[in-house]
């Protein structure tokens, strides 16, 4: 039986990168999501390198791979 997938929480992080930090548009589409957590860093005091482990980043890039 496959797996579902969650899908990626774009209306969390568009809140927080448009409501919260007050991001320009092209700004925030611009960026990846290891850059949002890392700006989101101070606010929510945890460690940006810790914010998404390796594992869910990689299943992230199969599940929504940029094309060519």
């Amino acid at each position: 039986m496959p797996r579902q997938h969650e899908a990626f929480p774009w209306e969390r992080a568009m809140a927080l990168g448009l409501g919260l930090l007050r991001l320009r548009s092209a700004d925030f589409w611009m960026m990846t999501p290891r850059e949002l957590a890392a700006a989101l860093q101070p606010l929510t005091g945890g460690d940006p390198a810790e914010a998404m482990p390796r594992h869910e980043l990689d299943r992230l890039m199969q599940q929504f791979p940029d094309g060519a």
